[in-house]
């Protein structure tokens, strides 16, 4: 086991970065990034098993060590043990929590992708009313532009995907559906 040396200008940066924090100034959470932020995702990584919730756990920690900075006390103990205590106790909830810990086989995933890509957002257009406003005001869309916000809204599609679907590039997709939304917009105004 390799004992690191903690620097006094370190443990003594990490109050100051925590004073900050109490204080509101955002400077603070960026010091300790700087100092720790390394470290933190490797704890987590270790304690999660996954890189994706490792991050998670680091920003979550993050987000409790800006709100409950104020709660820290230099003659109860280190600001390291402190931040570490704040980042533990988010994994341990992470691990409690466990339904994010299990992956999908393979073979369900790619059966999920596929039912995805099977929707038809057709449906979004047949579930509205036969003379609701919304439905007349999508009505004066053109079909593309039509048919890109339902991928969008009501198929949960991203732009990338409405454009592969539609195959058009990128910027045509993201155009109809910007401009379909402000026709909407002042349709329904």
């Amino acid at each position: 086991m390799t004992v690191q040396y903690i620097r006094p200008t370190d443990q003594g940066d990490l109050i100051s970065a925590l004073g900050a924090c109490a204080a509101g100034q955002a400077e603070g959470i960026d010091t300790i990034l700087r100092l720790e932020g390394g470290r933190l995702f490797g704890v987590a990584r270790r304690m999660l098993g996954r890189g994706d919730l490792a991050e998670e756990a680091v920003q979550d920690a993050m987000v409790q060590i800006w709100r409950k900075a104020g709660q820290f006390r230099a003659e109860d103990g280190s600001a390291r043990g402190w931040i570490y205590a704040v980042l533990r106790n988010r994994c341990l909830n992470i691990l409690r929590d466990g339904r994010r810990l299990t992956t999908l086989a393979p073979e369900d995933l790619v059966a999920l992708q596929e039912a995805r890509q099977e929707a038809v957002p057709q449906e979004g257009w047949e579930l509205l009313p036969g003379s609701g406003r919304l439905r007349d005001c999508l009505a004066q869309l053109d079909g593309e532009a039509r048919h890109a916000i339902l991928l969008a809204h009501v198929g949960g599609f991203s732009h990338g995907e409405i454009a592969g679907r539609q195959q058009v590039p990128l910027g045509t997709a993201k155009s109809w559906i910007r401009r379909g939304l402000a026709s909407l917009r002042e349709c329904l105004s």
